[in-house]
């Protein structure tokens, strides 16, 4: 299969955060959040052109004090709690192609949220799209808790989640078959399947695999705290 000649990474970051306000600018061992993004795209050597959407001046400003290209604000209508990823990328491909930019083979969805990624994670997934001709690829990480072993509450009866599971056939961690979670810090999508979706990441969709400690996606202060603990240990000259 042909090399994509145009890959675009878009880092997401609106400004309006609950769980920890200002999250996306919030330093992290020295840096603000969004900064670790940005620079790991950087030393990428797949993607040819990175750049933020956000609705906030604040981000947008930090984002290209490192570097990364901020062409436009990003209109509050889909900066909401709710808003999905594909009117965000269908905002930042229609803004681009208006103005004459070339139209990007394949997009990558970089969240701020993932510090610890690498850039040969970014590479990886953009090199198993290529290589499997999937749709799109998520990355994953192995699941900390097994769905055969989770439970529900009916009424005040605990029942299990997955239904027609043999518990005692799963008695001991080893016995349970593989599962793995979305980690949200790697997506690619292959521009050309996602045109005329109504979901960004759909269709075939190809897995990368990635260890827990690169894993972390940042949504309150615990992961924040866990998130510094394992930078400094990466590099125990930080903070």
């Amino acid at each position: 299969m042909k090399k994509p000649d145009n890959i675009l990474a878009v880092i997401p970051a609106r400004g309006g955060s609950k769980g920890v306000p200002k999250k996306n600018i919030r330093p992290l061992n020295g840096k603000p959040l969004i900064a670790w993004t940005i620079e790991t795209a950087f030393r990428t050597s797949c993607l040819t052109r990175t750049i933020v959407s956000t609705d906030d001046k604040v981000i947008a400003q930090v984002a290209k004090d490192y570097g990364a290209e901020v062409p436009f604000l990003r209109p509050s209508a889909i900066a909401r709690d709710d808003t999905p990823d594909l009117p965000v990328y269908l905002h930042a491909l229609s803004w681009l192609t208006q103005r004459g930019d070339p139209h990007p083979d394949m997009v990558v969805w970089l969240r701020p949220t993932s510090p610890l990624r690498t850039p040969e994670d970014i590479d990886s997934a953009i090199r198993l799209l290529n290589e499997t001709g999937a749709d799109c690829v998520r990355s994953v990480c192995r699941a900390e808790i097994h769905p055969y072993w989770m439970k529900k509450l009916e009424g005040d009866c605990l029942v299990p989640f997955v239904d027609g599971i043999d518990e005692k056939k799963y008695y001991r961690r080893q016995l349970l078959p593989p599962a793995y979670r979305l980690n949200g810090a790697v997506e690619v999508v292959r521009c050309s399947k996602a045109a005329g979706t109504d979901h960004l990441f759909g269709g075939i969709i190809a897995g990368y695999v990635m260890p827990p400690d690169r894993s972390i996606d940042l949504d309150d202060e615990l992961d924040f705290i866990l998130a510094e603990t394992l930078l400094r240990r990466k590099n125990p000259l930080m903070g």
